[in-house]
């Protein structure tokens, strides 16, 4: 397994099949850490790079990890220590919007058993899968949760999440009835988590996590003025945990 942390430098792209086909692409980067060793910058770079507990799960609690086991002791999972790798976006300047972290959750042996694939909304909402990826690293499950304003919460996930080395590999097919409506992927390649890398980065990307965001939105509007329908949003969006 690759030293964490890490930074991986990727692009993702988006393409939607229907009822209008439409693609996106854009360059950002993500950090791999160790939820139990999260990395400690230089004080002069620590605004461009901090992993708060708030921004994920419910937020209430002490560390992100105490928020996972929570999630996880809810589903009825213990990792008795087990190792925990966070792929994610970190906050800059303040500021963090995540579509998708991704935890890869190990036993005490250190075997890979679990996934747990978090879910962010641009309307302010979070939503958590468990999921029991094979050796390949694919799984499947039902979607539950409101985020695109052009789909209904309907149809299922096909997730190919293996936990990134030198290579980072993610595919998310969204199907509906009726055949495949979405795919996201996401590639990259690792970098040591230096100083200097991650100043690389951060000039190359300035604000990453706030264009990410903007982007969505932007891309919304494209869409929207292209007669694409808006999906009604439901009262319950920030749906309950599942596990599946």
């Amino acid at each position: 397994m690759s030293a964490v942390p890490a930074l991986y430098p990727c692009t993702v792209a988006h393409v939607r099949t229907g009822p209008r086909r439409y693609a996106l692409r854009h360059r950002t980067y993500l950090w791999l850490v160790d939820l139990d060793r999260l990395p400690v910058l230089p004080r002069p770079l620590r605004a461009l790079a901090r992993f708060d507990s708030r921004d994920h799960f419910g937020g209430d609690l002490p560390s992100i990890r105490a928020g996972l086991d929570d999630f996880l002791a809810a589903h009825g999972v213990s990792l008795d220590g087990g190792r925990v790798l966070m792929l994610t976006h970190a906050r800059v300047f303040g500021y963090v919007f995540n579509p998708l972290t991704l935890y890869w959750c190990h036993d005490p042996a250190g075997e890979p058993r679990w996934v747990v694939a978090e879910v962010h909304n641009t309307y302010g909402g979070r939503h958590a899968y468990l999921l029991t990826p094979d050796t390949a690293g694919n799984a499947r499950t039902e979607k539950d949760f409101y985020v695109s304003p052009f789909f209904p919460v309907d149809g299922h996930y096909r997730m190919r999440v293996p936990c990134p080395g030198e290579r980072l590999d993610l595919t998310v097919h969204l199907d509906r009835e009726g055949g495949r409506a979405f795919t996201a992927t996401v590639r990259g390649h690792r970098r040591r988590a230096t100083a200097s890398a991650l100043l690389r980065q951060a000039l190359r990307h300035p604000l990453s996590t706030l264009a990410v965001s903007a982007a969505i939105r932007a891309h919304g509007i494209r869409l929207y003025l292209r007669g694409l329908p808006v999906q009604p949003r439901p009262d319950n969006h920030r749906t309950p945990e599942k596990a599946t």
